[in-house]
């Protein structure tokens, strides 16, 4: 599912390249369940650009669900983006739609008609079931997450990718947004990797990952 062979990153500092992501290395089978932590900073962030075709790749080898993100166009990458699930840190809604607009966005870039099978069932799990007439700048911080974790995971895509989904949630609604994830890797053999700062919720997770200096290590486990 995921295949990523000395891959470098750097950014510029000034006039000089600041090395992100060095002689990074993963392997991930379809449907695992991989949580990924570390210091602010370390390029966590990055790592999942890179996986979302929102980076390019500067060295280095990244395979997803079986084709290479390398040397790929813009218009080939914002095809691949359509079949996988994307939760950002701002969320990204579109403040002009509703939210039952906005969680059909997917659905519809796929060219299906109608409503996608769950999402009724996931609006419901999530807690946002009766906000669908609403507007996004009608909700609270936590509501938008939520609508963002339900958008990524609507269209049950082969890979999700979720950047801090429960930062501005309480715990109960961080435990269900988690449930959700691991669902989702369970039911339809997706494999996701969520970045975290929860030491606790990265615990329950199959694999767990630490970045550091660059490289991917195996995370402490409590």
């Amino acid at each position: 599912m995921i295949e990523i062979n000395a891959l470098h990153f750097s950014r510029l500092d000034g006039t000089q390249p600041r090395p992100i992501l060095q002689d990074l290395s993963l392997s991930l089978p379809a449907g695992a369940q991989c949580s990924l932590v570390g210091d602010s900073g370390t390029g966590k962030t990055t790592l999942l650009n890179l996986l979302a075709g929102l980076e390019p790749c500067q060295r280095g080898e990244v395979n997803v669900m079986g084709q290479s993100l390398v040397g790929r166009s813009a218009t080939e990458l914002a095809l691949y983006r359509r079949h996988i699930g994307i939760v950002f840190q701002q969320f990204q809604l579109l403040e002009s739609l509703s939210i039952l607009d906005n969680l059909l966005l997917p659905h519809r870039l796929l060219g299906r008609s109608g409503k996608p099978l769950r999402l009724e069932a996931l609006a419901e799990a999530l807690g946002i079931d009766h906000l669908m007439s609403r507007l996004p700048n009608q909700l609270s911080g936590g509501e938008q997450q939520r609508v963002a974790v339900c958008r990524a995971l609507v269209h049950e895509p082969g890979l999700v990718l979720a950047d801090e989904p429960t930062g501005n949630l309480d715990e109960s609604n961080s435990h269900k947004v988690v449930s959700q994830l691991k669902r989702l890797a369970r039911e339809q053999g997706s494999t996701v990797v969520m970045v975290t700062h929860s030491q606790s919720l990265a615990s329950g997770f199959e694999y767990q990952l630490r970045l550091h200096n660059g490289q991917l290590h195996q995370a402490d486990r409590p």
